[in-house]
């Protein structure tokens, strides 16, 4: 089993034709490193295509995930990447809205 401690969601895409060495520049470029056991997330312009590449502190795995119907919900805030739990990233895998998973999706007015 791979550990992660943390995910990150870049949010420019990513060309879905980019191997492990193109998306690993990415992550440099986008997160200043690539840390150990840290998850760093890509998706296409149409948002049907996922990239994730993991660091596990011996060398890099890229996974990739794509939807036969609909897209992934991504994010539009203007930061350059944003981290997420696990259990955001488990909805945003699934196609699902993982902005509403946490803190977001607390009810405090009535």
């Amino acid at each position: 089993m791979i550990r992660i401690e943390a995910i990150w969601l870049a949010v420019e895409p990513l060309d879905m034709r980019a191997g492990t060495e193109a998306a690993l520049a990415r992550v440099v470029r986008v997160f200043g490193a690539a840390r150990p056991h840290h998850a760093y997330l890509f998706a296409n312009r149409r948002a049907n295509r996922l990239k994730v590449l993991v660091q596990d502190g011996i060398g890099v795995w890229l996974a990739a995930r794509r939807l036969n119907q609909g897209r992934f919900v991504w994010t539009s805030d203007g930061a350059p990447s944003v981290g997420l739990t696990r259990e955001q990233f488990d909805a945003l895998v699934l196609g699902l809205p993982w902005q509403r998973i946490g803190e977001a999706g607390v009810i405090s007015l009535l």
